[in-house]
């Protein structure tokens, strides 16, 4: 059974940092690409960052240079690091597992202005 867990969003102020966990079971993580997508109230949810298995990443225009995504693989983990937030980071974001069906629960990120 794949599980996917996500954790460490909050609330933080505009120009703040946080850094989100993945933390997964129930598949070969060393395997898989990772993902990162994120749904604000009322938009459709919003591809944000890639990893794939040999640690390559990829990035929405709007989050270039401020997120970060890493995995560790002995931890079965993806991270994304995200710096000098904005209010129109805020959202609910979820990891996935690339080519793959699972998602995770979803940790929700406010940035207060």
């Amino acid at each position: 059974q794949v599980q996917l867990v996500e954790s460490g969003g909050g609330l933080v102020q505009a120009g703040g940092s946080l850094r989100l966990s993945c933390a997964a079971s129930g598949i070969i993580f060393s395997a898989k690409g990772m993902e990162w997508y994120r749904q604000a109230p009322g938009k459709q949810r919003e591809w944000v960052a890639i990893i794939n298995r040999g640690g390559s990443t990829n990035y929405v225009s709007s989050v270039k240079g401020r997120f970060t995504v890493t995995r560790d693989n002995a931890k079965n983990t993806v991270y994304l690091q995200m710096n000098s937030l904005k209010p129109e980071d805020t959202a609910v974001y979820y990891c996935k597992v690339f080519l793959d069906n699972y998602w995770g629960q979803g940790t929700q990120v406010t940035v207060s202005s």
